[in-house]
C-alpha cells in the first residue's frame, strides 16, 4: 500500500542519521521489487549514504593535511547531509520522488 511505501522511504532517508548506509540497504533489499517508489527511494537514500562517508573521509583527510586548518568542512559535510536527509524524508512523505543534489550514484 502507498502508505506502507512512504513509511518505509521516511526510514530509509532518516535512518542513515543512526545507521549510516545500512537502514536504506536494508530497506533496499527487503523491499526490492514490491515497488517502484520504494525501491527508487531506498537506492537514493543508500547512493547518498555512500557518497555521504566518501565526503566525510575526504574532509578528514584534508583536516589531517592541513593540520587542523580544514575542520569546519567535517562540520559542513554533516550539516549538508542533515539538511538533505531531512528535505528527501518531507518529500517522501509527500509521495514525491526525490532526487538527492549530490549524488553519486553507485547502486542503479
Amino acid at each position: 500500500p502507498p502508505d506502507e511505501e512512504r513509511s518505509w522511504a521516511i526510514l530509509a532517508h532518516l535512518g542513515g542519521l543512526v545507521l549510516g548506509f545500512v537502514a536504506p540497504l536494508v530497506v533496499w533489499l527487503v523491499f526490492r521489487g514490491r515497488g517502484p517508489y520504494l525501491e527508487n527511494q531506498a537506492k537514493e537514500a543508500l547512493n547518498f549514504q555512500i557518497t555521504l562517508a566518501i565526503a566525510y573521509v575526504v574532509s578528514l583527510i584534508l583536516t589531517g593535511v592541513t593540520f587542523g586548518l580544514l575542520f569546519p568542512l567535517v562540520w559542513a559535510v554533516g550539516i549538508a547531509g542533515f539538511v538533505f536527509m531531512v528535505l528527501a524524508a518531507v518529500a517522501a512523505n509527500r509521495y514525491q520522488w526525490y532526487r538527492y543534489p549530490v549524488n553519486i550514484r553507485m547502486v542503479s
